[in-house]
């Protein structure tokens, strides 16, 4: 069976397109009997007339109109394996700001399957508070997944997350006046809606531990020293649901958002549209539900 030469096939397309060997030789920036060549030596190899020639026009054959459709799906799949394997040899440094949870539990899996397809692109990667990060974007970081309220318009939407309170499963903690409360320090989009959740609700609380750490804020809880409140994506196996029917007021939905710096190398650009594409899909989703 003869093989299909992309060379010969982009001849044809551009013939059958122009419906001109002149005006695709043109396109092509090739000589018109260059092109008249290609498109004789892939006749030959088919052993089928392609076209139908004459001096005012040059139209498909029905041979040539059956051809078409594949000749551009194999053009197309050539030019997406050689830009795939091109950009595979690309190498760069990313610098990567994400929340504690998520660089703990989400992320570090859509990494692995980035490195494994671009392993030269080396990922450095800071988890903490993302509130002040997206202030630094294109001096300390190339990317930020950051939260936000719900209806902002910054960065692009990855997913929607429902801030829920949590407590140890085996204390009823949230029975306790005034309530012990684990959160992060000031800057965190939680503390802040925890803090006015309950005030609103007039339910008296302390702050009973503060820290960076995400595993720590749920080690407390775990041990029933305080409630704290995480993400519903997220929620670790070790604590317990609350909700209204514990006596605890609701709490709002968040957005997780990819923000960019204005001006990205190519290893960074590929790593956003990686994360934008698998976090949309539903990857990296925490297997850790209660």
């Amino acid at each position: 069976m003869p093989t299909l030469d992309p060379e010969l096939l982009q001849a044809f397309v551009a013939v059958a397109e122009q419906r001109s060997f002149t005006r695709a030789a043109v396109a092509l920036n090739r000589t018109q009997s260059a092109v008249s060549m290609q498109v004789k030596r892939l006749e030959e190899r088919l052993q089928a007339e392609l076209f139908h020639r004459s001096k005012t026009n040059v139209d498909l054959s029905a041979a040539g109109e059956g051809l078409l459709g594949y000749a551009r799906r194999i053009l197309s799949l050539n030019e997406e394996a050689v830009g795939r394997v091109r950009e595979q040899n690309i190498e760069g440094r990313v610098r990567l700001g994400v929340m504690d949870d998520y660089g703990t539990l989400i992320v570090p899996p859509l990494l692995a399957s980035f490195v494994a397809s671009f392993p030269l692109i080396h990922i450095e990667m800071e988890t903490g508070l993302t509130s002040t990060m997206t202030d630094r974007l294109g001096e300390a970081y190339d990317l930020v997944i950051a939260m936000h309220p719900e209806g902002r318009t910054e960065g692009e939407l990855l997913r929607t997350e429902q801030a829920v309170w949590a407590a140890s499963a085996e204390h009823r903690v949230e029975q306790l006046e005034p309530l012990p409360v684990a959160l992060y320090p000031q800057g965190c989009l939680f503390r802040k809606w925890a803090m006015q959740a309950l005030d609103k609700a007039g339910r008296p609380w302390r702050l009973a531990f503060v820290s960076h750490s995400l595993s720590a804020v749920e080690a407390i809880a775990a041990q029933g020293l305080a409630v704290t409140v995480v993400k519903s994506g997220t929620f670790p196996s070790t604590l317990r649901r609350l909700s209204a029917r514990d006596g605890m007021p609701s709490l709002p939905r968040a957005q997780i958002c990819l923000h960019r710096a204005p001006k990205l190398s190519r290893a960074a650009t590929l790593l956003a549209d990686h994360l934008v594409s698998a976090l949309r899909q539903g990857g990296g989703r925490s297997q850790r539900r209660s």
